[in-house]
């Protein structure tokens, strides 16, 4: 089945901390290990981080704690459940790439992924889009 709530939330303004400082903060408030609980990606580019959790916990109820924090509100950031989607677009793929492949990559847990519903592949513009399951269950 699939899950209700994502498994990840996105924190926003973290320019103020640096990409180990926040993965250390992080650890402090979830009591959990990076990289063996869960993942932390960085991107610059809008000044944010996503925190991905392999363990499963209640990332609404981490966000208030988070939310309450001290040190989250001294570097002025924000934190909250990312959204689920039922699909992405996957670009820059090597022609070789089969949907099973796809299929199997964006299910493994340890990518943040989830059961996947349908992989349409764009060859001519070496993309893909894969449809995950419906966050409510449903296909």
């Amino acid at each position: 089945g699939c899950a209700e709530t994502s498994p990840s939330v996105v924190f926003e303004n973290i320019e103020k901390c640096s990409p180990n400082c926040l993965r250390l903060l992080l650890e402090n408030i979830s009591g959990l290990t990076v990289d063996e609980d869960f993942t932390v990606e960085v991107i610059p580019e809008i000044n944010a981080a996503v925190a991905t959790f392999i363990k499963s916990i209640d990332t609404e109820e981490f966000v208030k704690k988070c939310l309450q924090h001290k040190r989250i509100r001294e570097f002025k950031m924000t934190a909250r459940v990312l959204e689920l989607t039922q699909s992405i677009k996957a670009e820059n793929l090597p022609d070789s790439l089969s949907p099973d492949y796809l299929t199997v990559y964006f299910e493994s847990v340890r990518n943040g992924g989830g059961p996947v519903s349908d992989v349409q592949l764009f060859p001519e513009e070496n993309s893909a889009i894969i449809a995950f399951c419906d966050p409510k269950g449903n296909t």
